[in-house]
């Protein structure tokens, strides 16, 4: 992993006078995993350096050319000699458009300031333009973040694109008996930060406690506030090393800032050295400490009352110090941490790096066709049968019905549903914000609303499954499958992707259709007397529930020679001769009566297909027939199913097991055994879950081999 930081212009990288971020940039980078990996360039005129990794860009002014542009271009020039995985630019949202059109390097974008007030960053539009081109984007406080979010669509207010990063310090040893009677100030001293107010309080704190002393850290030429005392002490502006020893002797601090300050080093310093802090009550100052007297209103008075309580009570002042000090967190180490975390993430395909990848627990939002609005008709559906493997799992799992959204909201100015669908979804991960977004079937889910989660939330992976055929009869529902699948991690269906010839790039997998062992409990493999032979049954479509006048279906064809070659069968059909189609609970009765089932989709057999109707006659106990054609012989054995390679071949095997209750219910069991234990929705789930997110395993699925 190569990683190019690059600094603000000007930015001062040097042990002489450094600036917040050079010494942010510095401390993290000495603690990071990837120091010998990190490479930061800047522009400076001292000759002393921070760390040995920086590289001071050359820099020759040109007329009439701007100065960041010129130093941009330079930064580029070097990058192009030595390409980087990530480049994090400080407090500079100029920079980045010019940056991602030249390179190809994941873009970390930091905020030490307020984005509304820099450049490239004021503007709603502006701010959409860097969530579309950044990778992440680092905020050092919440309240920098919530200004960056501010009048943006509250989808993008929990994109995991924008994380806050503190700023940190390391702790040192605190021997809170030699703290001396010192109350310190450092900023500038001009108005924005306060010094105002701090000047005329402490001139008269001083002269209430003689024996106290202030000093003051910081110049301002450009605003001339003046106050003088005997305790006063004017140091001026000083080294960064200098300032954090007087904090170990200093008892109180004072951060009065009028200004919204994004995060306020000076008290994150102070408590790390067991301050007893004052801060007022703008921007990011309450983050910077853990403990510390806020000023609910910023004047004299009130800044009077708090020094004066913390002076003269004692045991307030020393369990303030020690609290402060005790609870601070945000060291190097611990904020370094949370840097290289996310970049480790943004350049692995598994971004759980930092869990055990096969017990990591995945928030999914699962979208399909819950058929809400069929009363129950539909309930044995695959989508609910995914659904309770991956809860099996221990997953999180959020569903939104598709199909019922589109038909509940359907209206003049949305005439199918979909605006309303698509804008929905969008609504449902800003709130939930999955690891895992999984498509069924949802057609209207839109390819621009997948473009933009993908933009906005690029942590969350998209997968579709699929479950009807899609060989040369069926070019629709390949066309169907092939809309999004640009835009999704895997594709999942129940044709093998061997003979539908997808294009190599992307990820098919085949899945079998599950059974679920809450949905498939009947055990028929049990039962000796049955009043039926062969159950069978078709539709002229799920949503109908009816059939449909006109419509024919070549399997009645296959049906009526069938019948005629086993007179003495009992057949048990629904869905054809007139006889309506049954569903949920009325399916099960049916099914239950029967000792066999017939498993015969439409069409011609190709490898692997079969409608859903498979879990429910082998989950159920009942002894399946199925066309060797479809070479479901791969992983299901001919002693745990009967594979027929004709009609004759069918009709012989039918009479056969008929006659022969004690194999029929032998070689039914084993069927339904394997099929519960190996095809059942939890190993689906978990197999959709393993080739999403790339994890290795020592699992084996029957059906697929590596």
């Amino acid at each position: 992993m190569k990683i190019s930081i690059l600094l603000p212009y000007k930015e001062n990288f040097s042990p002489e006078y450094p600036g917040a971020v050079s010494i942010y940039v510095k401390d993290t980078s000495l603690c990071s995993a990837y120091k010998k990996n990190i490479k930061i360039y800047g522009s400076t005129s001292f000759k002393k350096k921070l760390l040995n990794n920086y590289a001071n860009l050359p820099f020759k002014k040109e007329l009439l050319k701007s100065s960041s542009k010129i130093y941009v271009e330079n930064f580029l020039n070097e990058e192009n000699k030595n390409r980087s995985d990530i480049i994090e630019i400080h407090n500079r949202p100029s920079y980045v458009d010019r940056i991602y059109m030249r390179s190809n390097a994941k873009i970390v974008l930091y905020f030490h300031n307020d984005p509304l007030d820099m450049n490239s960053s004021k503007s709603v539009a502006d701010r959409m333009n860097l969530i579309n081109k950044v990778d992440k984007i680092i905020f050092n406080s919440e309240w920098s973040k919530k200004r960056f979010i501010s009048n943006l669509d509250k989808i993008y207010h929990k994109s995991n694109k924008l994380e806050v990063i503190y700023q940190s310090i390391n702790k040192v040893n605190i021997n809170f008996k030699k703290k001396e009677k010192i109350i310190t100030f450092v900023g500038k001293l001009n108005r924005a930060k306060g010094y105002d107010i701090f000047g005329k309080t402490i001139t008269k704190i001083l002269d209430k406690y003689p024996d106290w002393k202030s000093n003051v850290f910081g110049d301002e030429p450009r605003e001339r506030l003046i106050f003088k005392h005997k305790n006063l002490n004017m140091m001026g502006f000083q080294q960064h090393h200098k300032v954090l020893n007087n904090f170990k002797k200093t008892s109180i601090t004072v951060v009065c800032s009028r200004w919204e300050e994004p995060f306020g080093r000076t008290s994150l310093e102070a408590s790390s050295r067991g301050c007893a802090v004052i801060i007022s009550n703008r921007g990011g100052l309450p983050e910077t400490v853990t403990n510390a007297i806020i000023l609910r209103k910023l004047n004299q008075k009130n800044l009077f009352n708090a020094l004066d309580r913390l002076i003269k009570n004692s045991s307030y002042r020393i369990n303030l110090q020690k609290n402060s000090f005790n609870n601070f967190y945000l060291t190097n180490k611990f904020v370094t941490k949370q840097i290289d975390s996310y970049r480790k993430k943004l350049l692995e395909k598994n971004e759980n790096y930092f869990f055990d990848k096969s017990e990591r627990k995945y928030k999914i939002l699962h979208v399909t066709n819950f058929n809400e609005r069929h009363n129950g008709r539909l309930f044995y559906n695959t989508g609910r049968r995914l659904n309770n493997g991956f809860v099996r799992l221990n997953h999180s799992v959020l569903t939104l019905s598709d199909r019922d959204i589109v038909s509940y909201y359907r209206s003049l100015r949305d005439i199918d549903g979909s605006k309303t669908l698509n804008k929905k979804l969008i609504e449902v991960i800003s709130n939930y914000v999955p690891d895992l977004l999984i498509l069924g079937h949802a057609d209207l889910i839109k390819k621009e609303t997948l473009s933009f989660i993908k933009k906005t939330y690029p942590n969350i992976k998209i997968v579709q499954w699929f479950l009807d055929r899609m060989d040369s009869e069926w070019k629709n529902n390949k066309k169907r499958f092939l809309d999004k699948i640009d835009f999704v991690d895997c594709s999942f269906c129940t044709t093998s992707p061997d003979i539908l010839k997808f294009p190599k790039k992307n990820k098919v997998f085949y899945i079998p259709n599950p059974a679920d062992n809450s949905f498939e409990n009947l055990n028929i493999d049990k039962k000796k007397y049955l009043k039926n032979d062969v159950f069978f049954a078709i539709s002229h479509g799920v949503h109908r529930g009816n059939l449909k006048k006109g419509k024919f279906d070549q399997r009645e064809e296959f049906i009526d020679k069938l019948i005629k070659k086993t007179p003495n069968i009992k057949y048990d059909l629904y869905g054809l001769k007139n006889i309506q189609p049954i569903w949920a609970d009325n399916f099960k009765v049916a099914i239950s009566k029967a000792k066999m089932g017939l498993n015969l989709s439409q069409g011609r057999s190709i490898k692997y297909y079969s409608s859903d109707r498979i879990t429910q006659l082998i989950g159920n106990g009942l002894l399946t027939f199925i066309d060797k054609k479809t070479q479901l012989d791969d992983f299901l054995k001919k002693d745990e199913v009967i594979f027929y390679k004709s009609m004759k071949d069918l009709a012989k095997k039918i009479v056969k097991y008929a006659n022969n209750d004690k194999l029929r219910r032998k070689i039914a069991k084993k069927g339904k055994d394997k099929y519960l234990k190996y095809l059942n929705s939890k190993v689906v789930a978990d197999f959709i879950i393993h080739k999403t997110f790339n994890l290795k395993s020592k699992k084996k699925f029957i059906w697929h081999k590596d």
